[in-house]
């Protein structure tokens, strides 16, 4: 090795010494020798994912992990920190830079830190022969000066000075940017620079290694809050990880590893789950710490009562015992006194509070000398502030000794802030809140209300947890705790029972659901748990007769998502509620398997709460029913969005009757064609879609990507056109669909020629076809007819009804059904003038060898007596495999119901279900019927007949029933309503309503004047 590869060995080992020293120590909260812990000894995983989650930049952080706070399953795939920029695939390109991001609190910077630890310890990621930390930070510090690349990385890494500027493209270097939330550098910049050694702006430096102009093959990792994430170009990103935070096994392992004592760790962990809001808030590493800090404390001493189960109580104890412990250290003595530590340090205290609030309204986390001063601290103030209570404000010195400063979490500043808001109520200071509160407050409720209007009207939520504290401040018993800052309390119990019946009444157009849980919380920091309470009873007694209220629906759709079990089905239409309490629910799509949204009038609203669940990480979601909602094209192309996003696994998706035109076609085409669509069935019946719209749509379905199995396209005022677009994706080799629907549109014999066209090539796998109220006629049979021929027609049902295909169709149809290459199982002729001559080719056909014909549906024909006869004799033919016929509404008389029975006591007849309904069979009719059931060869499972419900009838199927050859069950019984026979004699002691109840139980209830129906079935064995 040269005197060149020895230097650079010995620059590579004392730069990984320095950070190995820098980095092999945890401060938790505040970096002082005392906070310091072996990161190796107490680090526990994060659970970080590749990808993101969805709507991080829309919400307040906290609520982001309340939504995401349910149980992360099995088919998840985490990604270890120490894996980041080695590629999943080994086809894909490398990748050169990763973005990480996380919420306030939840470990990306613990990560960096374990990360570059294990490497300059030799365990990981040894081909990296520098890792270069730049923290936004202390980068915004030097951005207003001028530096080349080598002289910036001597600012933060001197050890580096040696190092020949020339090496840095020999080398593999990773720059890590931590902290691009806190940036105040402008990275958008168009100029170009490539040459380490070139002066430049920070700016200019920063944006070009990030693009990749200057080192291009260097590493680049990056972190951020959500929020702030989106300002960097994607193009510029080869990989996003999300860091999710502790999962539950996770926060136990913290917990026993930051509590050695295995029973206080024990009773910790235990009473974190009692409470749902301190076990959501646990996710966030940071709260961990915050919370076994607190408790730990709190079980050492022998008379303590209650301990914290909510936020502010939590947040509370935490001020107090840091106080106490900070106050004790810092004026090196022992508080033997029964002194509030908190009144000594009002003053600065106070200060700290108001600049909380001032900053929070700004939305800002990180503050500078100005930010303080404008609050009356000066910087010696905050120094000492900073040794009273460095567990919550820190200051750093980041880079020549300039200062920033923030609380250690932005919980801590939102809890402040709401303590500021709250002393000035006290202290009727409320001028200090005009830009807050610019109307007169009188009463503590009056505060409470305004507070909660104001945190609505925030589009992002980012007040929401500031108000969740300010209500928890209001509860008399935790501003008594406070009391050394407070100095007296307020009876707050009447104005607590207004603002609970206020927030329950509440209701405001254009707020999110999901906003509406937050109020729940703000119940529950004022120890009011009646609303879950009563909908917990709700959901034990499902009486789904009771009237919810708005706060009812949102308690609902909290509890859902708070659940560890997932919903099977969520059907709206199941409670009774208004159209604002049904958009409170929605939240609950992204607990369920199916969803069940029909005949409900969606808003833009609506549609950006089902986009959101269906692009959630871990959503079930697999079924959605949105017909009949007024959807519209811009509320498709909404949720086409989220149907795109790799986390969506619907597979079922109904819009049935929602106003479409060709423009959803459109947006639906783009969804079929994204490589990860995962739609098997497709419902866009009655919608104005037209051969344009199914045009668009055939794109989509010729794609190699698209899974789509079932479409249905009835009602959509189709023509020929659209057949022969449809003819084409029959046609293309990966074609998956198996079932089309286009009933009801304008197709004609024209388009069903076309259509034919596609079925018969070997490309096509369409098992279910549905052509009803097509205006086809015979001309269509005969184009069917030469499909059913072909050798590899895969049709196994069709349904032609309400078609005038008139006897001359059926014949010419026929020719296919007696085909040998005929798999049709399945026929459907209802209401196509089918007479006798057309049911005696049917006959022909039932008795071709082999015939797989199971079902065949006549309903509503004129095959008269001689058409059932021939039915009837080819039924008895070993060859024949029909064992379902529908002949309802045939104008069938007890001549009729002869041959039938003559059926029904064949010793090979395969019927299991028979449909007589809509027939005037008469007593004598039912008779003959009667004795084909008795017989011991009958083997039908269901039979449904139609008659005026006279005493002979009833006693005629009674004896069916009570037969001793057969055990029968009863499976239907329904009526026909108040426009049925009028003659009907249900109310004697003798009608048929009598005899069923006494044959059945007296559950059955049979509406009067009615013509029924009943459906009756062989028990199981």
């Amino acid at each position: 090795m040269s005197n060149k590869d020895d230097v650079l060995l010995r620059i590579i080992e004392g730069h990984k010494t320095t950070l190995k020293n820098k980095y092999e120590c945890l401060y938790e909260g505040v970096a002082l020798k005392e906070n310091q812990t072996l990161l190796n000894s107490i680090y526990t995983e994060l659970y970080i994912t590749e990808g993101e989650s969805e709507g991080v930049n829309e919400k307040h952080e906290v609520l982001q992990i309340e939504t995401a706070s349910r149980k992360w399953v099995s088919q998840d795939k985490p990604i270890s920190s120490n894996d980041i920029f080695k590629p999943l695939d080994r086809q894909k390109p490398k990748i050169r830079t990763v973005l990480t991001k996380g919420i306030a609190g939840i470990g990306k910077t613990v990560s960096v830190q374990k990360f570059i630890l294990d490497w300059a310890e030799g365990r990981t990621n040894q081909d990296i022969e520098f890792m270069l930390v730049l923290p936004f930070r202390k980068l915004n510090l030097v951005k207003d000066e001028q530096f080349s690349l080598h002289g910036l990385l001597l600012e933060f890494h001197p050890e580096l000075k040696d190092l020949d500027p020339k090496k840095y493209n020999d080398c593999k270097m990773l720059f890590i940017f931590d902290g691009f939330d806190e940036s105040r550098l402008e990275l958008n910049i168009p100029e170009r620079l490539c040459d380490v050694t070139k002066t430049s702006s920070v700016n200019i430096l920063i944006s070009n290694l990030i693009k990749g102009n200057l080192l291009p093959s260097a590493l680049i990792w990056i972190t951020s809050r959500p929020a702030a994430a989106s300002q960097i170009p994607s193009q510029f990103i080869s990989r996003v990880i999300e860091v999710q935070g502790f999962s539950d096994s996770q926060k136990e392992e913290y917990f026993r590893k930051r509590v050695s004592d295995e029973s206080q760790s024990n009773r910790i962990i235990s009473h974190i789950k009692t409470s749902v809001s301190l076990h959501i808030m646990c996710h966030i590493p940071v709260f961990c710490w915050i919370s076994a800090t607190v408790l730990q404390e709190m079980l050492r001493q022998d008379n303590v009562k209650e301990i914290p189960k909510t936020l502010t109580e939590m947040y509370t104890h935490f001020l107090l015992i840091q106080t106490k412990m900070k106050k004790q250290k810092y004026e090196d003595k022992v508080e033997t006194d029964s002194k509030d530590p908190l009144e000594s340090s009002k003053e600065i205290f106070l200060k700290l509070a108001k600049l909380a609030f001032n900053q929070l309204l700004r939305d800002n986390i990180m503050f500078y000398d100005e930010d303080l001063r404008e609050c009356g601290i000066d910087v010696s103030e905050a120094t000492v502030c900073s040794g009273i209570c460095t567990e919550i404000f820190k200051e750093e010195s980041v880079l020549h000794q300039k200062k920033v400063y923030c609380f250690v979490h932005l919980s801590f500043q939102e809890f402040f802030a709401a303590l500021y808001v709250f002393y000035c109520y006290v202290n009727k200071n409320m001028e200090e809140l005009e830009n807050f509160l610019p109307e007169e407050t009188r009463s503590l409720d009056e505060l409470l209300k305004k507070a909660v209007d104001k945190s609505l009207e925030s589009k992002d939520g980012h007040l929401d947890l500031f108000v969740r504290f300010l209500h928890g401040i209001s509860l008399e018993s935790n501003q008594k705790l406070l009391q050394g800052l407070l100095t007296h309390t307020q009876n707050s119990q009447e104005s607590i029972k207004e603002i609970s019946r206020y927030i329950k009444e509440l209701n405001k157009d254009g707020v999110p659901p999901e906003r509406w849980i937050n109020l729940l919380h703000c119940l529950t920091e004022m120890n009011d748990h009646s609303l879950h309470e009563e909908i917990q009873a709700f959901v034990k007694s499902e009486n789904y007769t009771t009237e919810l209220s708005l706060a009812h629906c949102t308690a609902l759709a909290y509890m859902f998502l708070m659940s560890e079990e997932v919903l099977d089905e969520f059907d709206l239409k199941k409670y009774i509620t208004s159209d604002e309490g049904r958009r409170r629910l929605l939240p609950a799509v992204r607990c369920c398997r199916k969803a069940l949204l029909r005949d409900y009038n969606l808003t833009q609203q609506s549609c950006e709460t089902i986009a959101s669940a269906l692009k959630s990480e871990n959503c079930p979601l697999r079924e959605l029913d949105l017909s009949n909602t007024d959807l519209q094209d811009s509320g498709v192309m909404m949720l086409c969005a989220a149907l795109k996003n790799p986390n969506c696994q619907l597979e079922i998706l109904r819009f049935a009757l929602c106003k479409l035109t060709e423009q959803s076609c459109s947006s639906i085409a783009s969804v079929l064609q994204s490589e990860n669509c995962p739609l098997r069935e497709l419902d866009l019946s009655n919608n104005d879609l037209q051969d344009s719209g199914v045009k668009f749509l055939c794109v989509g379905l010729k794609n190699p990507h698209c899974k789509l199995e079932i479409l249905r396209l009835a009602g959509c005022n189709l023509t020929e056109q659209s057949c022969s677009s449809i003819a084409s994706v029959l046609q293309s080799v990966n074609c998956p669909l198996r079932e089309l629907d286009l009933s009801n549109n304008d197709l004609q014999d024209s388009g069903v020629k076309c259509l034919c066209v596609g079925l018969k090539n070997p490309h096509c796998k369409l098992e279910i076809l549905r052509l009803a109220y097509c205006k086809l006629t015979e001309q269509s049979c005969s184009s069917i007819a030469s499909v059913l021929q072909s050798v590899n027609c895969p049709l196994r049902e069709l349904d032609l009804s309400n078609n005038d295909l008139q006897d001359s169709g059926v014949k010419s149809f026929c020719v296919g059904l007696r085909n040998r290459h005929c798999k049709l199982e399945i026929l459907r002729l209802s209401g196509c003038s089918v007479t006798e001559e057309g049911c005696s080719s049917l006959a022909s056909a039932l008795s071709s060898n082999p015939s797989h014909l199971r079902e065949l549906d006549l309903s509503y024909n004129h095959p008269r007596v001689l058409g059932i006869k021939l039915l009837s004799d080819r039924k008895k033919d070993p060859h024949c495999r029909l064992d379902t016929l529908k002949l309802a509404g045939c104008n069938l008389t007890e001549q009729s119901c002869s041959s039938v029975a003559s059926v029904l006591q064949s010793v090979n007849c395969p019927l299991r279900e028979l449909d007589l309904s809509n027939n005037d069979l008469q007593d004598s009719g039912v008779k003959f019927l009667c004795e084909g059931l008795k017989n011991p060869h009958c083997k039908p499972e269901a039979y449904t007949s139609s008659f005026n419900c006279c005493f002979k009838s009833g006693w005629f199927l009674w004896s069916v029933l009570k037969s001793g050859s057969k055990s029968w069950a009863m499976t239907e019984l329904c009526g026909g309503g108040e426009d049925a026979a009028s003659d009907s004699v249900l109310n004697g002691p003798t009608s048929v309503e009598a005899l069923l109840k006494a044959t059945f139980s007296d559950a059955i209830v049979i509406s009067p004047y009615c013509t029924f129906k009943l459906r009756v079935a062989r028990a199981s064995k």
